[in-house]
């Protein structure tokens, strides 16, 4: 591949639902362009985007895939992006570092959950938004529907078509551009006289056209309303300027069948036409104070170095490969960078052009450019590459927070060696896939976004030479009291020679909100005051596994009034042991409850489909806290247990066809309602005697 100035680069993510033809359309951009010689399919394993494994196996995008175009002297950096909703992570990275988001609707099925996603993504980087209505060919198709249901779901739009299909299902056989008013028959290679039948309808959609890019500029409409029409190279300019303009959020729309290679040539096209060079890209950054700033276009070679890193991969055999967009300056192989986010030196050695897993090396990458590095060292997902002089960072994306959750296990000793830092690694690359232990309930657990995320990271961490069991997690409950309760325990042990011997009289209280604390009320010396740490650490060595299932004690004050001592026989471990058991016996007689984490859920789902979201919260002890509608989709609020939202991802896709999506933050602790305490104390039983 030779190498590209930035006027003659292009950036697109190519987003949308799962299924939507995405990965299709890119096998036919690059068999267009001459790149490939025949046509991949997803069913049969052989396209360049999807070319891991796992991708293989199960026939879904798992993560971004980098596929340079070239066509007419121009390289498109398309950045083919996973729609399923578990990879949200991987969209919203690549959005950041295009230039322009094309989002692909199926003709059948017409906006979906990841449709949404990617338009919610697209608005908050003030992304160009073009739209490709793909999969014309399947029975059912129709492209007046799908582009009616567009304007419906986001009326702020206005959707301008730029071409018209020409049939559809199986009669779907090319596309009418309205800029050159010819058809173009199969991938739209040649062009043809417009079929009589369709001449008054496309007559009007050019109509529409020429109106949306003369409203972009004053000198354009002004020329519109003396002359009537524009030229095509106007329309170009008025529309290119109209997808930029977020006051007229203008959407051009194309129409293809990336499977049956119809429509591909207009839309390569306009992927060099539409879209800006990288040069005007505008972007936020972070300067070492904290203070927000953009670094405004154009944007040059001659600039300071900015280069946001947005995918990691780890191999292996290879390493590490590091995927970066330059923001701001150039790049050079086997030269030395500085990484702002880490504040350290890193060598770039060879430089390389992806396309899937075929590799490029190439001498120089220009500011626009998107490329890769292997073998650094510190860098990570979401770095920023710079220099020291002028140390500004790119504004990271915000990512959801994790909403499935397993616990893992080492399967040897050797896998436990190598556990913590190949999860540490894994969740570097992923900024929406993350580990901790739970001390609460002694757990590994790793975090993702549904079951498919977090079964690829346990995937790839076997690849890393890591086996892991995985279990549902425990629900860290906690265990207080709910009254005052005093006991009076005496520790005596007599084995012949020194004996043990320890008395004390303890009061619990219910201490809300304060955590644990240890006060004495000792007169007349009835205990030395060298024992009373003893007694408070025993009390502290049954607080981490509780007393009535094994859960932490919280939210509880321990006084110790009163009390007696040998002058022989007491010592240290004497008062210890009774500082313990009379916790204990105290605890039982105070009302021992346990407490479970309460968690804010917000569940987006379509209107039709509220009841049945609805009585599924009632059955999970769910609280409704709000309802709303937005664009033909309802919003519930509510504050669930964690105890019942577990598996919640699978349950909604299930019961929503995967047209439903939610969030789920941590909000408070709320005691257990006593007819399920005794079944959860019997569970973790349960657990701890099979664990034992």
């Amino acid at each position: 591949m030779k190498e590209y100035a930035s006027e003659n680069i292009r950036n697109v993510a190519l987003v949308g639902h799962q299924s939507a033809g995405k990965t299709s359309l890119v096998e036919a951009l690059l068999y267009n362009t001459g790149a490939i010689n025949r046509l991949g399919r997803v069913e049969e394993g052989n396209t360049v985007s999807d070319w891991t494994d796992e991708e293989k196996e199960r026939g879904l995008s798992l993560s971004t895939s980098l596929v340079p175009v070239e066509f007419n002297d121009t390289k498109v950096n398309v950045l083919d992006t996973p729609g399923y909703t578990d990879f949200q992570g991987e969209m919203k990275n690549a959005i950041r570092v295009a230039d322009s988001v094309i989002v692909v609707v199926d003709a059948v099925s017409g906006v979906e959950v990841g449709t949404e996603l990617a338009w919610e993504y697209a608005e908050a980087y003030q992304q160009p938004i073009i739209v490709t209505i793909n999969k014309m060919d399947r029975e059912n198709a129709s492209f007046e529907q799908t582009l009616a249901q567009l304007k419906e779901r986001f009326p702020a739009y206005k959707f301008i078509p730029v071409m018209l299909p020409i049939g559809a299902e199986q009669d779907f056989k090319g596309v009418i551009n309205l800029l050159t008013m010819k058809a173009y028959y199969g991938a739209g290679a040649d062009r043809s006289d417009l079929p009589a039948e369709l001449q008054d309808t496309a007559e009007a959609a050019r109509i529409e056209l020429v109106e949306a890019a003369a409203e972009a500029d004053d000198k354009l409409i002004q020329k519109y309303f003396d002359e009537g029409d524009l030229t095509n190279e106007e329309i170009r300019d008025g529309m290119r300027k109209a997808a930029r303009d977020s006051n007229l959020k203008t959407v051009p729309v194309f129409v293809t069948s990336g499977q049956e290679n119809v429509g591909i040539v207009p839309l390569l096209e306009a992927l060099v036409v539409y879209v800006s060079p990288p040069t005007m890209r505008r972007v936020q950054v972070t300067k070492p104070d904290g203070e927000k700033d953009f670094l405004l276009a154009p944007q040059s070679d001659d600039n300071p170095l900015a280069a946001y890193v947005f995918k990691t991969v780890n191999d292996r055999f290879v390493g590490t490969l590091t995927y970066f967009r330059i923001f701001s300056g150039s790049i050079s192989e086997d030269t030395r960078y500085y990484n702002v986010s880490r504040q350290v030196e890193e060598r770039f050695g060879s430089l390389i052009v992806l396309r899937g897993k075929d590799q490029t090396n190439v001498p120089v990458l220009h500011v626009g450019d998107i490329g890769v590095v292997s073998k650094l060292a510190e860098t990570r997902t979401g770095d920023t590459i710079g220099t020291k002089a002028n140390p500004l960072e790119v504004t990271r994306p915000d990512f959801p927070e994790p909403l499935y959750m397993v616990s893992v296990t080492p399967h040897t000793q050797a896998d436990g060696t190598k556990m913590g830092p190949v999860l540490s690694s894994l969740c570097d690359a992923d900024p929406t896939l993350r580990w901790r232990f739970d001390g609460d309930t002694h757990e590994t657990i790793l975090e993702g976004m549904g079951e498919i995320h977090v079964n690829l990271a346990v995937s790839r961490a076997e690849k890393l030479g890591v086996n892991l069991d995985t279990a549902m997690p425990r629900v860290p409950y906690k265990e207080t009291i709910t009254r005052t309760a005093e006991t009076t325990y005496r520790h005596k042990k007599q084995t012949g020679g020194a004996g043990q011997f320890a008395e004390i009289s303890l009061r619990l209280e219910p201490n809300a909100g304060n955590g644990y604390e240890y006060e004495t009320k000792i007169f007349g010396g009835a205990i030395s005051n060298s024992f009373l740490p003893s007694i408070d650490k025993g009390i502290q060595s049954v607080l981490p596994d509780g007393v009535i299932a094994g859960f932490p004690v919280v939210d509880v004050k321990a006084v110790v009034f009163d009390g007696k001592e040998h002058p022989v026989d007491s010592k240290d471990i004497a008062f210890q042991i009774a500082g313990r058991e009379g916790f204990k016996d105290a605890f039982n007689q105070a009302g021992p409850v346990l407490q479970e984490p309460i968690m804010e859920v917000k569940i987006t789902v379509p209107e039709s489909m509220m009841g049945d979201i609805l009585g599924d919260l009632n059955t999970r002890r769910g609280r409704v806290q709000g309802m709303d509608s937005e664009g033909g989709k309802s919003i519930v609020s509510a504050q669930v247990p964690l105890a019942e939202m577990l598996r919640y991802g699978n349950d909604l896709r299930s019961m929503s066809g995967g047209r439903g999506i939610y969030t789920m933050t941590f909000l408070r602790y709320e005691q257990v309602p006593s007819h399920m305490i005794d079944s959860v104390i019997a569970r973790a039983k349960q657990a701890a005697e099979a664990s034992s």
